[in-house]
This record gives C-alpha cells, structure tokens and sequence, in this order.
C-alpha cells in the first residue's frame, strides 16, 4: 500500500488531469455548438466531433488512473508497447520530430489557431504532445515513459513553441506590426542603407537607437533592394537563434553527452528569452561566454572589445560584460580549467603578477590554481571597466583622427555615434528627467503580473534549484566565490528594477536583462561542477524538486502557447473560423491583419494623397516611415525629424523645449501631409495600459497636432491618419506662448 504522501500525490495527478480534461471539453463544446441544427445546435459532422473528443478524454482520464494506480496489466502492456518503439529506427526519430512540431505549426499557421484559442484546449495539446515525445524520446527497454524523457520533452515543445512565435511576425505587409515597429525599421536603415533617402548626403541622419542596435537590426540593408518580408525574417531569427547559440557556448563542455548539451541550450533559449534581451546585449553575453577559461591573451581584448560594444549599445550595460566576466572566472574558474586551460592560467600567472601582488593578501587561496583565478577575474574585470568606462572618452576621437589621416586629410567622418563617455551628472540628469512609476513592481493594467512577481516566476525556480544544489553540496563555492555572484547580481537587480518603473517601462522583464543573464551564467557555472551528472539523476530527488524542474521549463512557454496564432487568415476560411470561434474575428483577434486588398488600397490612398499634396510643402512621417526604408513610397524628399519613439520619449521628459520647434513648424504649416497613426485626446489613468505614456503622448503631441491640422483621412483597418493644414489655428497660440 502506498504511503500517505505517495497517496495524495497520486490522487493529485488524477484530479489535475480530471479538471483539465472536463476543462477542455467544454471549450471544445463551446466550438461545436452552434455549427448547425441536426442535434440542438450541433451539425452531424461536429456532433460526431464531440463525441470523439469526449471519447478521448474518457480514455485520458482511465489511462491516467491506471497509470497513477499503477496497474500491472497496464504496465505490462506499456512494457510491450516500449519494446515496439525501441525497434522503429529511424522511423521513432521521423515521428517524434512530426509530433514536435505539428501541434505548433498548426496553432500558429493555420486557422485552427483562431478557432482553438481556449487555454485548456492548448494545454491539453501540450500534455498530449509532451506524453506521446516522452515516449519517444525514452531510451529504457522496459519502461514506456521515464522522468528524463518527459523532462527532454517538455524542453523541445517549449523550445519550439517560443522559436515559431518568434517567426509569427514574418510577413510582406507593408505596414507596422505595432506602435513602433515601423519606424524602427526606419533607425535600423540608417547606418548601411542610407542612400535609400532623399536627403542632403553631408547632413547626418539623427535617429534615436545607439550604434550597437542600429548595426545588427541594420545587417539586412546590406542587401540590395531588401523587402520587408527579408527583414522580419532577419529579426526574428535574431530574436531565437542567438539564445541558442548563447547556450552552446556557456554550457559547452568534452564531458557531456551532446544530447545534454543540446537539451540545455534549448532551455537557455526558452529562459533568457522571458526578457526578453536585445541583440546587442545578447551577443555580449555570448563573447562573455566563449572568453571564460580562454588564456588572458585573448580574453581580455575580447572583454575590453564587448564592454565598448556594450556601451555604444546602451550606457546601462557598459559594466555588464566585465562584471559578467569576473563573476565567471571567480566562481567558476575551478569548474572550466580543464588541463589545457591550466596550461594558460600558468601563463597568465605572469600577465597577471600585478593583480595577484593586489590579491595577495586576502586569505583563502589554495595554490596556483587560485593565484591563476585571481589573475584572471581581475584582470577580465579591469578590462570590462577600461572597455565599457574609460575608451567611448577617447576611442572615437582616436577614430576620427585616424580615418581623416588615412583618408588623407578628408572631411573628418561622424563618429557621434560611437560613444562620449558616460558622467555622473549625465546619469543624474539622465535618471531625473523622467517619471518612477513604482507601482508597476506590482501587478498592474499595464503588466498584469508586476515586475516583482513576473520575476519571481521567471527566475525564481532557477534560483531555488541553485540554493538546492549548494545546500546539498553538490555545487561548493567559498565565501569569496559566493560573494563573487552574489553582489553582481543584487546590482543588476536594483538598476533593472530602477529602469524598468521608468514611464516608458514595465510592460515586461526586458529591463531586467544583465540580471537574467548574470543569473543563467550562475547556472552554467553549477552545470559545469555537478549540475549536469544531478540532472541526469534527478528522477531521485525529491517531488517538490522536480515540480520546481518542471516548472522551470513550463512556464517560460506559458504566454507562446497561450497566445500563438496566426496573424493573417483567408478571406475564404473567415466563414468558418467565425462559425466555430463563435465571435466575430475581429473582435478576440485584434492582431488579425488586413487582407492584402485593404493594405493595398491604404498604400493606394496614401501614395495618391503624397502626389496631391507634395508639391505644398515637406511630407512628414510621424509614423510609417518603414514605408520609406522599403520603397513603398518613393521620391519624397526624406524629414529626419520628429520621429514618433523621439517624439514620445521627449514627451515622457516634458522637454519642453525640444517641443518648440516642432509646435512652430506645425504653426507654419511645413508640412503640406503628416502621416500618423491615429491620433486622439482621451486622458487615461494608471487602470489603463501605459496610461501615463498615453497622456504624454495626448499633451505634448496628440492635442498640439489636432490643434494645428486636421484629418484629411483615417484608414481605420491599417491604422492610419491623414493630416493637412487647419485654416483657423486662432486658438493654438497657447503652444506657442513658452
């Protein structure tokens, strides 16, 4: 008989699987009633429908009794079945990537992802799907499903859900995806697509991203005559592979199976994209990652190389790469000098004599090996601060001077662009000029979670398994080392905190980005020690660990299978799909696009507007500008000002002063044509999303533009406002005034 805990654990399992089987039965008979009027409502073929369904989770709910039960006949015959799977070949390997990927492709790509957008309905797909690549993926002679083949499947079908979301976006409509989609594309153009433009080629282009995002959201310019379908692609690509590829380099290791190691870069994948983290600093961490245990002769102009890249990127990050650095090689450094890398940390002894002569008198060194891992972290981390502090005050001088000297006394370039250096009355200001809003730490309309909790729920398993594997000793540090991690990571943690309650903020974790991935370097160096082998073995550890396992890889898939679906259906299919969903499409699919005949008379109307309206004065994108970076809209003279993320940024700053010249140019009517996105005057309060932004937004630029233009056309499906002159602009002197 099974003890008490076994018991309600049992018990447990089944009421879960009850309430989510009754769960998804109802939403199914949500979709079926309704399609006809053979039976009540049902239609023969939907009736037929669900009864199958029903019959189907009959048997789920037995199977999972039986199992739970434990029942020897049911096991006796699970033991045949796994003998059958063990001699498909091939053909196991064929099926396990069809039942991988199928369920995902066709929420996502087809219109059955409209139709089944129920969550237990997903959820059910997910734990069927999960079982049946379980099975698959287990490797035993005798048992059908074993913990690390669940474990193994649950990380593919998370890992798949988030890297098809990240395609989601890939289509050829021409206009943005959201509220800033567009016009990034526009700041992304500038630095190798400039010539696209038609504006003075002596005259730089101001946009608002730094360097580091313009250079790789910039690579697909590159190509000549680029088509926005290419560079979504680029993107979202971007936004998947690099994740990978940042496992692959922090966990790789000669002892590991490379299943092992391709299973958790996968999960390296699902956690760090919870941010989620913009390129720059992504590719920082690899270079982190891929300079730990190298010898110093390469680690540390690595180092000083990412730091300045770091910085040029985004000022908040340029201690990141050194602080990340030093961490690894304090903490980890015993867990990844193998012998080759002991043969370097030998040499760097000498590179590094300064730094151990400063370290000398700290108590706990053990031997060569820590004077070579003092050597080490001091002297990556003085490299991340040369890199990262010291060079953006002089690199780009330095660079001017040399490529006017190389260009043989030319006009020297602009090199604006590459770093000034970062002051404390610069970070004063910079930190004072825009609004805390600290309530979004806590569950709000904006983000529903809070920061706090969202967190928590992102990292939060992580960090118990880390305090598990040290509790247990299976992961030994020193006080030093402990420190070495955990300063770190309380300083990302106050500054991500700091900058996510920023107006402009809040709406996920990707402020909290150094933290997240300081963080899974802590787990790469637990992995590299004893992490790996207690996986494999983790079958015997305790339920609430597992739990915690399982959870980790769950959750950070939650929100892809929550909300993947399709973006743009058949004008054909909308008659069913309305049927079925029994709700009008437009109404619980917002994020449905146009048909291609609606976007291609929006484009229609607006080129012929532009034609009508050039000759009077300068076009002004406030939005849309991807139509310029594309091609869409040709030969209008480019206006680099007034960009909308500038224009909403300076607003969250109540800069004032910035706003004068864009109000006199709005008096003077400069502008014959202004393309926008729908501007109003509604004033909201913090029970709205991004209220406060909304109401910068309605001050300083919706209300002032109203006041001096008018409609000329709202294109409602595409999201789009038309503005020309107003003749009577007698009461907007007000903000002309200051």
């Amino acid at each position: 008989m099974p003890n008490t805990r076994e018991l309600s654990l049992r018990l447990l399992v089944i009421a879960l699987a009850t309430f989510l089987l009754t769960a998804a039965s109802l939403e199914f008979y949500t979709i079926t009633w309704g399609t006809g009027e053979w039976l009540g409502l049902f239609s023969l073929k939907w009736f037929v429908a669900f009864i199958l369904f029903e019959a189907f989770c009959v048997v789920c709910l037995q199977a999972t009794i039986l199992a739970a039960w434990r029942n020897e006949k049911f096991n006796s015959a699970l033991a045949r079945v796994a003998k059958l799977r063990n001699k498909l070949g091939a053909l196991r390997w064929v099926l396990s990537a069809i039942v991988l990927i199928l369920p995902i492709w066709i929420l996502q790509y087809t219109a059955w992802g409209l139709v089944l957008h129920g969550q237990y309905l997903r959820w059910l797909m997910w734990a069927v799907s999960a079982i049946l690549l379980g099975f698959l993926l287990t490797r035993s002679a005798e048992h059908a499903l074993e913990w690390l083949g669940i474990l193994s499947s649950l990380i593919l079908i998370s890992g798949a859900a988030v890297f098809i979301l990240s395609l989601g976006n890939v289509t050829s409509y021409p206009f943005s995806l959201g509220w800033s989609e567009g016009n990034r594309w526009w700041d992304y153009s500038i630095l190798f697509g400039r010539d696209i433009y038609i504006y003075p080629a002596d005259k730089p282009i101001p946009v608002l991203l730094d360097v580091g995002r313009q250079f790789i959201g910039g690579i697909p310019f590159l190509l000549p005559n680029v088509t926005i379908w290419q560079a979504r692609l680029w993107t979202g690509l971007v936004n998947a592979v690099p994740y990978f590829i940042l496992g692959l380099v922090a966990f790789k290791s000669a002892q590991f199976k490379r299943w092992q190691w391709i299973l958790v870069s996968v999960w390296t994948m699902i956690f760090v994209l919870q941010g989620p983290i913009h390129p720059p600093l992504l590719w920082c961490a690899i270079f982190v990652a891929f300079a730990w245990g190298k010898p110093l002769w390469l680690a540390v102009p690595l180092i000083f190389v990412t730091s300045y890249f770091a910085e040029v990127s985004r000022y908040t990050w340029m201690f990141a790469p050194g602080m990340w650095a030093a961490m690894l090689e304090f903490a980890g450094g015993d867990s990844v000098l193998t012998a080759k890398s002991a043969k370097h940390a030998k040499k760097d002894l000498k590179l590094g004599d300064t730094s151990i002569q400063l370290s000398a008198s700290l108590s706990g060194l053990r031997g060569s090996t820590d004077r070579a891992v003092w050597a080490r972290a001091i002297s990556v981390g003085v490299a991340g601060i040369l890199g990262g502090y010291v060079a953006p005050f002089f690199l780009p001088t330095w660079i001017a001077q040399a490529t006017a000297l190389f260009m043989g006394g030319a006009e020297p370039v602009d090199v604006s662009s590459l770093g000034s250096g970062v002051t404390v009355s610069g970070v004063s200001s910079e930190a004072g000029s825009q609004a805390l809003l600290w309530y979004r730490l806590f569950p709000n309309a904006t983000y529903p979670e809070g920061i706090l909790i969202g967190l928590l729920l992102a990292v939060g398993p992580l960090i118990a398994v880390l305090v598990y594997l040290s509790v247990t000793r299976r992961r030994s540090l020193n006080s030093l080392q402990k420190l070495a991690v955990i300063l770190p990571l309380l300083a990302f943690l106050v500054v991500g905190l700091i900058v996510s309650v920023k107006i402009g903020g809040g709406g996920d974790l990707h402020n909290m980005d150094m933290f997240i991935i300081g963080l899974l370097f802590a787990g790469a160096m637990a992995w590299h020690q004893s992490g790996a082998k207690w996986i494999l073995e983790s079958a015997a550890s305790p339920v609430w660990i597992r739990i915690i396992l399982l959870f980790m890889v769950v959750y950070p898939a939650y929100y892809p299978m929550k909300f993947i679906a399709p973006n743009q259906v058949a004008e054909e299919d909308m008659t069913w799909v309305m049927t079925l969903a029994d709700i009008p499409p437009q109404g619980p699919f917002p994020e449905l696009l146009p048909y291609e005949t609606d976007s291609d008379k929006a484009l229609k109307d607006i080129k012929d507007a532009i034609e009508e309206y050039a000759p009077k004065g300068d076009i002004l994108f406030i939005d849309q500008r991807q139509l310029l970076a594309f091609r869409y809209v040709t030969g209008v003279p480019l206006v680099p000002e007034y960009d909308k993320k500038v224009l909403i940024n300076e607003a969250m700053s109540a800069s004032g002063s910035y706003f004068q010249s864009f109000y006199r140019d709005l008096a003077a009517h400069r502008f014959s044509l202004i393309i926008t996105n729908p501007l109003h005057e509604r004033v909201q309060t913090e029970e709205d999303n991004f209220g406060e932004e909304n109401n910068a937004w309605v001050e300083w630029v919706s209300a002032p533009v109203l006041c001096f233009y008018e409609p000329l056309e709202t294109l409602k499906k595409v999201r789009i406002q038309l503005l020309v002159p107003k003749q009577d602009i007698s009461a907007c002197a007000k903000y002309l005034d200051n």
